[in-house]
């Protein structure tokens, strides 16, 4: 955005009543030796800012096309006054918004939020200010000081799309993406003829580091930024797959939580709502999968409202579900005869519980064998109780047989 300097106070170009803003290009001869911006904040291990957020009440409130929340990617700008400061340029803004704001400023220290980022902006023309989030850049003028705001600048760019769960997609080709310059705003969206931070971008680069730096390159430094905010952004959780065939019922508190296509925080997710399974307390469900969280140990169950495979499936947190009371006596020390005529699976948990059970053998490898055991164990759902037995076999992992199956 242009602007210009009168004392310590900024006066904004307004462009036919709109709140549009453009650009001071300073362009500057070569005086660094040539190295490229990217690889300096790589090399010198150059973080980022927190971003702060000191929100304005005074700013209004308009939704974007799509509606509160739902920005389509981010405007870069650059105020173009080589003599303003981070805190002068917010408390301009703030005294000026009818003709003009942004959401954010960003400097070679600080990333400060004042403007809600689930409302619109009017800094970069009609077709611009209701699709996108938009931030300034203050110049400043040493090489430490450009790179760093470069390393702010990409990262508040990739902290917005992340938070907006939107890809990283270069604009400047096609007029199609999620990361625009005012310029390439200018170029196909119109309402406004400037074309910030290309000059600022050029002109930095130059002097600081011997060759001009580019939106190209910027982007670049962008979804470097985008792809270590993304992956650290996302839970980790173990897997481990069941029988398939295993159910369990619907809880009286299944309302309170929802469906989704993949463990809530462990990736971008879809939700589901329950109506379309025509859900109600009791409802029983097939479980194929459970999940936990590795930080904070959550259970989740990937379910199925068919008994068929190739139903649909979602994710549900563990409180979803009721699994009946399942209680152990432990430390036994039992010896037992399978039924001559036993031919059932075995498994390595009790089946139908939150564990998540698969079969691991058949027990007709055991007909007639006494077997030592030492933990037993009682399902009861719908007032019915099933009783299982685990038994130690003289080498390899534990396994539970159900109890009918013993003389």
């Amino acid at each position: 955005m242009k602007l210009v300097s009168t004392g310590s106070f900024i006066r904004r170009t307004i462009v036919a009543g709109v709140a549009l803003f453009g650009i001071g290009v300073a362009l500057q001869t070569t005086t660094a030796h040539a190295e490229s911006v990217n690889s300096y904040i790589s090399n010198q291990k150059i973080g980022h800012a927190k971003v702060t957020t000191a929100i304005w009440g005074g700013f209004p409130k308009y939704k974007y096309r799509h509606g509160v929340g739902k920005p389509e990617g981010v405007v870069v700008h650059e105020t173009a006054n080589p003599t303003s400061t981070i805190y002068g340029e917010m408390a301009y803004m703030k005294a000026h918004y009818n003709n003009a704001f942004v959401h954010s400023f960003v400097d070679a220290s600080r990333i400060i939020n004042i403007a809600n980022t689930n409302y619109l902006a009017w800094g970069a023309g009609p077709a611009a200010n209701q699709r996108f989030v938009q931030f300034e850049q203050v110049e400043v003028h040493s090489k430490s000081a450009f790179a760093h705001q470069i390393a702010n600048s990409a990262y508040y760019t990739a902290y917005i799309l992340n938070k907006y769960h939107l890809k990283p997609n270069d604009a400047a080709y096609d007029g199609n993406g999620t990361v625009w310059s005012h310029a390439s705003v200018s170029k196909f969206l119109g309402g406004s003829d400037h074309s910030d931070p290309v000059g600022y971008y050029a002109s930095a680069g130059r002097k600081y580091f011997g060759q001009a730096y580019t939106m190209a390159q910027f982007y670049q430094q962008v979804k470097r930024q985008y792809n270590q905010l993304h992956h650290a952004a996302y839970e980790k959780a173990t897997y481990r797959k069941g029988s398939g065939y295993e159910t369990a019922k619907l809880s009286n508190r299944y309302t309170s939580y929802r469906l989704y296509n993949h463990i809530k925080g462990t990736r971008a997710t879809k939700k589901y709502t329950w109506k379309r399974s025509k859900a109600y307390t009791g409802k029983r469900v097939y479980i194929d999968a459970i999940g936990t969280k590795t930080a904070k140990k959550s259970k989740w169950y990937r379910i199925r409202f068919k008994k068929s495979a190739s139903a649909q499936r979602y994710w549900v947190y563990r409180k979803a579900l009721d699994f009946g009371t399942l209680t152990f006596n432990k430390n036994l020390t039992l010896q037992k005869t399978v039924k001559a005529d036993s031919n059932t699976d075995y498994y390595d948990h009790i089946p139908n519980t939150l564990y998540v059970s698969k079969p691991v053998g058949n027990t007709n490898s055991l007909r007639g064998q006494t077997v030592a055991i030492n933990c037993e164990g009682f399902r009861i759902i719908d007032g019915v109780q099933t009783q299982w037995y685990r038994v130690v076999p003289t080498s390899g992992t534990p396994y539970w047989i159900n109890a009918t199956e013993f003389d």
